[in-house]
């Protein structure tokens, strides 16, 4: 049975089909070894990350990551500079402009996280909680009255002109998302792989469109919320947002193509390869900050006197920039102590001491090039 496609792109596609999509859209032998090769990656994703004692290590520094990436994908850009030094501070409320709004991203993902932890499902009640919290908004599902449109971006001769309209009216957005949350909820009636349908739900929120704004960095949290939720992932550590900026264009052209031509084997495929390689890429920067961490405390037991260096290589590879503070707010060392150590660092080329606004920073130079990388 054919996908039903959007007929109209300047009209509210008010007949977006519902859940689930028909299995002959999607059974063939590329999409199903595109399945396996990503159910793969995450497999050895996350065998290798429960093996990590300290998981700060990841939740720190790969998630933010992903949320730097996602909100590039907004045309939201920062510094990783401006990033680390925001986080290492510990103050969003003071923080402003870009990096604000990474960290707001990271902070939804992990209130989206936690709250499917305690409600054990998904709901209307999550997307908009994370919705509000990447805002800091009280809004809720759009109104009937906003004229929501997608249109062509660039400059050329189409530039301006709605490549999709997302369901408009009374009552029409709160019954396709109840539809798109017991798809979602209910793996008995709908059995369809986990990782297809995070794939296939991400599509139909994104077209519902529910939010006045920020569906996009929404959707993207609920991919890895979803992951998490099903037990694919222990923490939210996918950095899956890369891919999608790194393909920007095909990501869009994906999401296009199911409504106007209901190519449900492309967009799938994408998603597909996008888990796969970013499961990979996660799995090689967890190797590379392991193998830099162990390489690290040796150098310090062989070198130096410094006590538990287990500790402070801990501390100083949780986040990019450390600060005396930060090791003295742990009680690891007396303020003096963790100065002289952190300066030990320096002198060994473990660290770069900057000083940004007056304050002194500790900056982890391999663990910055390998998430940079």
């Amino acid at each position: 049975m054919p996908y039903p496609i959007n007929p109209d792109r300047s009209v509210p596609w008010n007949d977006l089909p519902e859940l689930p999509i028909s299995e002959e859209l999607y059974r063939n032998i590329d999409v199903y070894e595109a399945l396996a090769n990503a159910k793969a990656a995450l497999g050895r994703l996350q065998g290798r990350s429960i093996a990590i004692p300290n998981q700060a290590i990841l939740i720190n520094t790969i998630s933010l990551q992903e949320a730097k990436a996602s909100s590039a994908i907004e045309n939201i850009f920062t510094t990783d500079d401006e990033l680390y030094k925001a986080f290492s501070e510990q103050r969003l409320n003071e923080t402003s402009g870009s990096a604000k709004e990474v960290l707001r991203y990271r902070e939804a993902l992990w209130f989206g996280h936690d709250f499917l932890k305690d409600s054990d499902r998904f709901s209307e009640d999550y997307f908009r909680v994370v919705y509000q919290e990447i805002y800091q908004t009280t809004e809720g599902i759009r109104p009937p009255f906003i004229q929501t449109h997608i249109r062509q971006g660039g400059t050329g001769p189409n530039a301006g002109k709605p490549v999709y309209t997302p369901p408009r009216g009374a009552g029409i957005i709160e019954a396709k998302l109840t539809n798109l949350v017991n798809f979602l909820n209910d793996d008995e009636t709908f059995k369809v792989d986990p990782v297809l349908k995070m794939a296939i739900g991400h599509y139909q929120f994104e077209a519902i469109h529910p939010f006045r704004d920020g569906n996009g960095r929404t959707g993207r949290i609920f991919n890895i919320n979803y992951l998490t939720h099903k037990g694919l992932l222990d923490y939210p550590i996918l950095f899956l947002s890369r891919y999608i900026l790194d393909h920007r264009e095909d990501y869009y052209n994906g999401l296009m193509g199911v409504s106007q031509r209901g190519e449900w084997n492309i967009w799938l495929k994408f998603m597909l390869n996008a888990i796969e390689a970013t499961a990979i890429l996660t799995y090689n920067k967890i190797n590379d900050i392991l193998n830099t961490k162990d390489a690290i405390r040796q150098v310090i037991l062989d070198d130096t006197a410094i006590t538990r260096p287990e500790l402070l290589v801990n501390a100083i590879f949780t986040q990019p920039f450390t600060r005396v503070k930060h090791l003295t707010d742990q009680r690891l060392y007396a303020e003096n102590t963790a100065k002289k150590y952190l300066n030990q660092l320096v002198d060994l080329g473990v660290l770069q001491r900057k000083v940004i606004q007056g304050n002194h920073y500790y900056l982890n130079l391999e663990l910055y090039r390998i998430l940079g990388e």
